[in-house]
């Protein structure tokens, strides 16, 4: 049986695309607060958009667009296609785990982290934290 879509769900498009508002803003280091100014909407308006709550209409989308310094299409780089998946030899199928990692670069720690490394000038240092990394729980 279908499940009916509760007030204050996210639509999975505007979720999308609220997610790529929040991930850009974020990336430019812009509070909400800011962004809203910037449209002339409050801070809350803003919030409703990341979260998916409130839908994001074309001319927002656009003036969305502007304020962030991106073209429209960012919004829709990770959009479905509709297409019915083919088969995808292995090696070259997405794994869930290249998911989680999208998922976390788009957290503030995850862009934070990101942003920090590569301002580590020294190959060798940076080096060492990726090993360090990659062995978590060794001492």
């Amino acid at each position: 049986m279908a499940r009916i879509k509760a007030r204050g769900d996210p639509i999975p498009s505007t979720y999308m695309w609220g997610s790529r508002v929040r991930f850009r803003r974020m990336l430019l280091g812009m509070s909400q607060e800011k962004l809203g100014e910037k449209l002339g909407l409050t801070f809350q308006q803003i919030q409703k958009y990341e979260k998916g709550i409130n839908r994001i209409g074309a001319s927002r989308l656009f003036d969305l667009a502007q304020v962030l310094g991106v073209s429209v299409q960012f919004f829709y780089e990770e959009a479905p296609t509709g297409e019915v998946p083919r088969f995808v030899a292995d090696g070259f199928a997405e794994r869930p785990a290249e998911s989680s990692i999208v998922e976390f670069l788009r957290s503030r720690d995850g862009l934070e982290l990101n942003k920090a490394f590569v301002r580590i000038a020294d190959v060798q240092a940076r080096r060492a934290i990726v090993e360090l990394s990659a062995q978590p729980g060794r001492r």
